[in-house]
């Protein structure tokens, strides 16, 4: 079938709006009709080759929306059905069975070597062949293929437009304080970014109940709307000389958790000298090649018995923690769309700067 998609061709290129061609799903595949799809750091990314990408390339992969057909051998979901499209996972190796898709066997392959098991894509053109499907569902169209694996199906009455982000960013942010490290009721946490998956985390402390949430974000409307979302405190870390010495401030005992999506190695490096004894630096940002690493104090480490972390996509398993979130959500307690500006897909090249400008926080597109 032909469908309308944002094609990228390469590195800080604008996406291109096209017609190009769309398989009928095959086996354990449905076909979805996007209602709403986000824009996630790592779709930038991947057309800015930090994550390496075959191009031309249809990216997105926070869709949701609407079950229009379904293939052979799936059971689980129907026509109609109203679904949130996430990472893809093989679902039958140890760490699958074990509730930790996010550590799959095979996820690199699945969802970064953009294709099907087979090697093939569902998605094509006259010119070019092959477009690279990317994260099991492509979703920056109108339509996307996805695997039954990736589709989960959530309840009628919540806003389909605005779910889409709960696929990844909000599901890495909120998952990482949720699921991952399990914040305590009571306990201290430090957020190293405000954009979506700094203040997604914000909103998983608020339910975790965390005593003391300090926001560590440059941008004043974010600190503003981190405020207003739960945080206890916020730091511009442009205004201040000494990072550490700041958080100290807020929290003096020292941080329980600190939960960075910036991969800055000042910031890093800041949020480890303000850990409290047995605390916990976790990492979940996409780093550019050239910051990929950074220095430990080996020694502190020792003396404060810290830990160091990664976490991928919140270790929060899809099938669970998306319906979950939708529930917060609707008994209003998992504010998450104060976070959403929406933009046609056709303005995705304006979505994309007001992303980088932090105009905005999370960006939906709406085909």
């Amino acid at each position: 079938m032909k469908i309308q998609a944002a094609v990228s061709r390469g590195p800080s290129t604008d996406f291109s709006l096209e017609d190009v061609n769309l398989d009928e799903p095959r086996a354990d595949e449905v076909l979805v009709r996007i209602v709403g799809v986000g824009i996630c750091h790592s779709d930038i990314a991947a057309r800015d080759q930090h994550i390496p990408v075959s191009m031309p390339a249809v990216l997105g992969h926070e869709g949701a929306g609407i079950v229009e057909k379904v293939g052979e051998g799936v059971t689980d979901l129907e026509v109609g059905d109203h679904v949130v499209l996430s990472y893809m996972s093989c679902g039958t190796c140890d760490r699958c069975d074990g509730g930790i898709p996010s550590y799959c066997a095979d996820l690199p392959v699945l969802n970064f070597v953009h294709s099907r098991v087979d090697g093939s894509s569902p998605l094509n053109n006259d010119k070019e062949g092959e477009l690279t499907h990317f994260f099991g569902q492509s979703s920056f169209a109108t339509y996307a293929i996805a695997h039954r694996v990736n589709t989960v199906k959530v309840r009628k009455d919540a806003p389909l437009e605005k779910l889409g982000p709960l696929g990844c960013g909000v599901l890495t942010g909120a998952g990482s304080i949720m699921r991952a490290l399990k914040c305590e009721a009571g306990s201290s946490l430090a957020i190293i970014g405000g954009g979506s998956l700094g203040l997604s985390a914000l909103l998983g402390a608020v339910v975790q109940g965390c005593e003391k949430i300090v926001v560590v974000e440059p941008v004043a409307a974010r600190r503003d709307l981190a405020m207003q979302l739960g945080a206890t405190h916020v730091i511009d870390p442009f205004a201040v000389e000494d990072l550490t010495a700041e958080l100290r401030l807020a929290v003096p005992e020292g941080l329980n958790y600190v939960f960075d999506n910036t991969c800055v190695e000042s910031a890093l490096s800041a949020a480890l000298g303000a850990l409290a004894p047995k605390g916990t630096l976790a990492l979940a940002g996409v780093p550019k090649p050239e910051s990929s690493t950074f220095s430990l104090d080996l020694f502190g480490m020792v003396l404060g018995g810290l830990r160091v972390v990664g976490i991928s996509e919140g270790e929060s398993a899809p099938q669970e923690f998306i319906p979950a979130m939708i529930d917060l959500f609707m008994e209003g307690r998992f504010p998450f769309d104060k976070l959403l500006s929406f933009y046609s897909l056709d303005q995705i090249n304006e979505a994309v700067k007001a992303h980088y400008d932090g105009a905005a926080v999370k960006v939906v597109l709406t085909p």
